[in-house]
C-alpha cells in the first residue's frame, strides 16, 4: 500500500509521476537523453546499466520494467539480462559493457568510489569520454529513481509479464512519448 494517496492501477514511478507532473516532465526527459536518445553506446547497454543498477537497489520495478526494455532492445534476450544481474563478468555481453558495470556498481555504492583506473579501464576496452560521463549519470539517476519508487512504497506487481509488452513499447516510443499515457496535459504540451 502507496504511503501517500498515489493514482490508482499504475504501477511504480507511474503513479508517483502521475502524482506530480511537475517533476515527472524532467525526470522523464532525463531517462529520454540517458536511455533512449541517439548515443554511441547502444540503447540496450545502457537499458542494461540501468536494470543493474536497479537490481544492486532491489528496487523490483525498476529492474524489471528496464530489464523487460533492455531485453526488448537485444532481440528478447531475457536470459541475458538474468546473467547480467547475476555476473555480469561471465555475461555475453562486450569488454567495454563490462567495464562500464563496474563504474556503474561503484557510483552505486558512493560517486567516490569510482577510480581512475576504473575510468582508465574503461577506456583502454573503447568507452569515450560521453559514454563514461553517461554510465556514471545512468547509474546516479538510478540510485534516484529506484529510491523514489521504493521510498513511496508504490504498487509493484510482481508477474514480469506485465512489464514485457511495455518495456517492448519504450524501447521503441521512449519514455516522453510513453508518459502521454498518464500524465494529464502532456499530449497537448507535445504538439506546442
Amino acid at each position: 500500500m502507496p504511503h501517500i494517496n498515489l493514482p490508482e492501477g499504475l504501477q511504480g514511478i507511474r503513479s508517483a509521476m502521475a502524482f506530480r507532473p511537475e517533476t515527472a516532465k524532467p525526470l522523464n526527459e532525463l531517462a529520454e537523453a540517458l536511455l533512449h536518445a541517439p548515443n554511441s553506446l547502444p540503447q540496450g547497454d545502457r537499458e542494461l546499466i540501468a536494470t543493474y543498477v536497479s537490481h544492486l537497489n532491489d528496487c523490483y520495478f525498476c529492474q524489471t520494467v528496464h530489464g523487460s526494455i533492455a531485453a526488448a532492445c537485444l532481440n528478447d534476450d531475457y536470459e541475458l539480462v538474468k546473467r547480467v544481474k547475476a555476473d555480469f563478468h561471465a555475461a555475453d555481453i562486450s569488454e567495454k559493457l563490462k567495464s562500464l558495470l563496474v563504474i556503474a556498481a561503484k557510483v552505486q555504492k558512493g560517486g567516490k568510489q569510482v577510480t581512475t583506473a576504473d575510468v582508465e579501464a574503461a577506456r583502454a576496452e573503447g568507452a569515450t569520454d560521453i559514454e563514461v560521463h553517461d554510465t556514471v549519470l545512468i547509474a546516479a539517476a538510478f540510485c534516484m529513481y529506484n529510491r523514489y519508487v521504493d521510498g513511496l512504497d508504490t504498487w509493484q506487481p510482481r508477474n514480469e509479464e506485465l512489464y514485457r509488452e511495455r518495456g517492448k513499447k519504450t524501447a521503441r516510443e521512449g519514455y516522453v512519448s510513453m508518459s502521454r499515457e498518464y500524465l494529464p496535459g502532456q499530449a497537448e504540451h507535445a504538439k506546442s
